[in-house]
C-alpha cells in the first residue's frame, strides 16, 4: 500500500478503505508519513468530501490511536456529553451533578480552553485545591463511590486526532464536516461511555454561525456514534446570546452552583435541564417529560448541590464555596459599563464579549498563557432587555487594571442598543437522533 495511491484515490473522488484510512493514521502518527503528503490528503478530503462510512472509520481509527478509557468497572450505562463551546457555557458543571443526582454516572473527562474562558477544567480549578489530576484508580473508584468525577483528559487520548488538528489548522482544512466531527467523536468515543449527548451551539458565539450549519454537524456526529455502537442524540441550542449572566471562570462556577441552588438565570435552567433530561433518556430513565421532572427534582430537593459538594470534597476542592463565594480568587480589579443612551439592547455580538472577557485575563491565547481565575465579565442587561441611559450594562473584573479601557471598547462595538426592541429567539433550536432531525425555530434562525 502507498500513500501517493491513496491520495490519488480520494483526489479523483473516490471512496477510501477503512484499511487505507488506517495505513494513513498509523503512517502519520509514526511519522513513516510524511507531513506533504498527509496535507495532501487533508486537502483532498477537504475538497472531495467523506461518506458516512469514511468519516465513521477515521473516527474509530484515530480513537483506537492511544488510550482508550474502560468504564466497565462501574456499573449501569454511562453517559457523556459534549459542548462545541460557548460564551458563558458552564452547562457541564450543572448538569453533571444533576445526572448523577439522578442515579445515572458520570464519569467524564474534560479539557482545558484555548480562547474566551477557560474549559470545564480551568473553571473547576478555580475553585481552591481542586484537583482535576486524577489517575485512572482515583477516578473510577469516585465514579463508584459517589456517581461522579470529572477530571482533565489524558495526555495519549486520541492523539492522532491531536497530531491531525495542528496539520489541519497550518493548511486551511480545519471546516470540512467529515474533519470537524471525528475530530470531537474521536476522543468522545475513547473517553468510554455507552451514551454521548451533544450540545451543538449555533450563533455568533459559536463555531457553527447557522442553524443549518449546526444541524449538519449535529447530524454527522450522531451517525458516528451510532455507527461505532454508542447511542447518542444531540440538542441544538441558541448562542448568540451568552449562556447565563457569567462569562469567566470564578463568575462562571459561582453562578452554576446558583443555578443548582434554584437562583440561575432562565436561560440556562432551561438548556441545562434539556441537556440533563437527554442524558437520563439515553440511560433508560423514560421519556423526555419524565427525565426532566427529575431533572428539575433533584435542583428543589437539593440533591444535585449535594452531588457537586461531593465532588469537591472528593477531588480536594474546598468545600466552603458552595456558602462563601469569597473564597474564589477575587479581582483588584473592577469597572462597570455604562448605558450611553435610552433603548433596548437590539443584538449582541457574542464572539466579542468573549474576546473582552479574554482581554481581561479569562482566557488563554496561547496554550501557554496563565489564567486569571477572577477574571470575566458579570452581564446585566441581555438581547431584548430594555435600558436607560446610565444603567449598568456589565461588570468587568480583572487583576490587569491596564486592560479594562480595552475591554469596554469591546463591549462597545459588541453591543447594540436600538429604539426597537428585537424578535425573540428559542434558546433550544432543533433535537438530533437516529430517528432524524426535528426543529424547534425555522431556518432563518
Amino acid at each position: 500500500m502507498r500513500m501517493y495511491d491513496i491520495i490519488e484515490k480520494k483526489r479523483d473522488g473516490r471512496e477510501l478503505s477503512y484499511e487505507e484510512i488506517s495505513f494513513f493514521i498509523k503512517g502519520y502518527c509514526d511519522g513513516s508519513i510524511p507531513d506533504y503528503q498527509a496535507s495532501a490528503l487533508l486537502m483532498a478530503i477537504f475538497i472531495r468530501g467523506m461518506n458516512q462510512r469514511e468519516t465513521a472509520d477515521l473516527t474509530e481509527i484515530m480513537a483506537n490511536s492511544g488510550d482508550r478509557v474502560d468504564l466497565s468497572e462501574i456499573p449501569g450505562i454511562k453517559v457523556d456529553k459534549h459542548s462545541t463551546g460557548g460564551v458563558g457555557d458552564k452547562t457541564t458543571l450543572i448538569l453533571a451533578p444533576i445526572v448523577a443526582a439522578c442515579g445515572v454516572p458520570v464519569a467524564k473527562m474534560s479539557g482545558r480552553g484555548l480562547g474566551h474562558t477557560g474549559g470545564t477544567i480551568d473553571k473547576l480549578e478555580a475553585i481552591p485545591g481542586f484537583n482535576t489530576s486524577l489517575t485512572r484508580e482515583e477516578f473510577i473508584r469516585n465514579v463508584k463511590r459517589l456517581g461522579i468525577a470529572i477530571a482533565g483528559q489524558t495526555g495519549n487520548l486520541a492523539p492522532a486526532d491531536k497530531k491531525l488538528y495542528a496539520l489541519r489548522d497550518v493548511t486551511a482544512t480545519i471546516n470540512n464536516l467529515s474533519l470537524i466531527a471525528s475530530s470531537i467523536m474521536s476522543k468522545k468515543i475513547a473517553s468510554g461511555a455507552d451514551c454521548i449527548v451533544l450540545d451543538v451551539k449555533t450563533g455568533s458565539g459559536a463555531f457553527m454561525k447557522t442553524l443549518d450549519q449546526a444541524v449538519e454537524l449535529a447530524k454527522a456526529m450522531v451517525d458516528i456514534g451510532e455507527r461505532i455502537g454508542r447511542k447518542t442524540a444531540a440538542i441544538i441550542t441558541e448562542m448568540d446570546i451568552p449562556l447565563g449572566n457569567a462569562i469567566g471562570n470564578s463568575l462562571e462556577v459561582i453562578e452554576a452552583i446558583e443555578t443548582l441552588k434554584g437562583n440561575g438565570p432562565k436561560d440556562l435552567q432551561e438548556v441545562s435541564f434539556e441537556l440533563a433530561a437527554k442524558m437520563l433518556q439515553l440511560a433508560g430513565k423514560g421519556e423526555r417529560s419524565k427525565c426532566l421532572e427529575m431533572a428539575k427534582a433533584c435542583v428543589e430537593n437539593g440533591s444535585a448541590l449535594a452531588k457537586l459538594g461531593d465532588m469537591i470534597e472528593a477531588q480536594g476542592g474546598n468545600l466552603g464555596v458552595l456558602s462563601d463565594y469569597g473564597l474564589f480568587p477575587q479581582a483588584c480589579g473592577i469597572a462597570n459599563f455604562i448605558a450611553e443612551e435610552d433603548g433596548y439592547i437590539h443584538s449582541v455580538k457574542t464572539d466579542l464579549l468573549g474576546t473582552a472577557s479574554l482581554v481581561l485575563g479569562a482566557g488563554r491565547e496561547t496554550k501557554e498563557s496563565p489564567i486569571d481565575y477572577s477574571a470575566g465579565i458579570m452581564l446585566y442587561k441581555k438581547t431584548g432587555m430594555r435600558v436607560t441611559r446610565g444603567d449598568t450594562i456589565a461588570t468587568l473584573y480583572t487583576n490587569n487594571k491596564e486592560k479594562i479601557k480595552e475591554s469596554i471598547s469591546i463591549l462597545k462595538s459588541a453591543i447594540n442598543i436600538s429604539q426597537a426592541s428585537p424578535a425573540q429567539k428559542p434558546l433550544i433550536l432543533a433535537y438530533v437522533d437516529s430517528y432524524g432531525v426535528k426543529r424547534t425555530c425555522n431556518t432563518r434562525c
